[in-house]
């Protein structure tokens, strides 16, 4: 079965603005997050990228577009599956101000049992991501082999689950993983079980120095915004 390299979309204004930016529309890259996707072509050069699957959203399509000028061979899938989880009443507020709510401390310590309010619970979200993984597999093994490579473009929350869906994790454990923006988590499937062969790899150590002020032991939802 093919290996799924997965991205995580580069830096957003919603991620540097402290944002839960969902599924809320306008939500572009910022000036970081633009040069993180002028980098990507080349840090996937070596890979023979069968095919190309995105998030609807607007800073997944931004994310994308440097590699697909690189490679006019290659034309970009929308699949909703792998859209950001649906965060309902949640979309569009400060993260400082929700994490107060008593839902966030389910979010952080039993996310399977987390639903957000006017929007899909957690569980729903990885279901929906992995299952659309599940069908990409087969077309792309039965369209370019067994041996071939596609991308997916996602978010932080999309991929996470992923994560743990392919290392048979409990969702409720999911928030022990950590994907920083623009960053490459690949999975080798095979028939009888998926090899997780790289995890949020930016190519860059600067996230693991001390910060001045340290990030804390809960999760970001919605992923974060990486080093600073």
């Amino acid at each position: 079965m093919p290996t799924l390299i997965l991205v995580r979309h580069g830096r957003s204004t919603a991620n540097t603005g402290g944002v839960l930016a969902g599924w809320t529309p306008g939500v572009a890259l910022d000036e970081r997050g633009n040069a993180q996707a002028a980098a990507l072509p080349g840090r996937l050069a070596a890979l023979p990228i069968a095919e190309v699957v995105t998030s609807p959203l607007q800073r997944c399509q931004e994310t994308l577009q440097p590699l697909l000028d690189a490679r006019p061979e290659l034309r970009a899938h929308t699949d909703e599956r792998i859209g950001e989880c649906h965060y309902g009443d949640w979309s569009g507020r400060k993260l400082a101000e929700l994490k107060d709510e008593p839902l966030m401390e389910v979010v952080q310590a039993h996310p399977s049992a987390a639903a957000f309010p006017g929007g899909e619970s957690m569980r729903s979200m990885q279901t929906r991501a992995a299952e659309a993984v599940r069908e990409w597999n087969a077309r792309v093994e039965r369209d370019h082999g067994a041996d071939a490579v596609y991308l997916m473009c996602s978010h932080g929350d999309i991929i996470k689950s992923l994560v743990a869906d392919a290392l048979g994790l409990h969702l409720d454990l999911f928030q022990r993983i950590s994907v920083e923006p623009c960053s490459i988590t690949a999975i080798r499937y095979t028939r009888l079980r998926p090899f997780l062969v790289r995890l949020g790899d930016t190519g860059d150590l600067a996230s693991l120095a001390p910060r001045e002020e340290p990030p804390g032991d809960e999760a970001t939802v919605g992923g974060g915004a990486g080093a600073p």
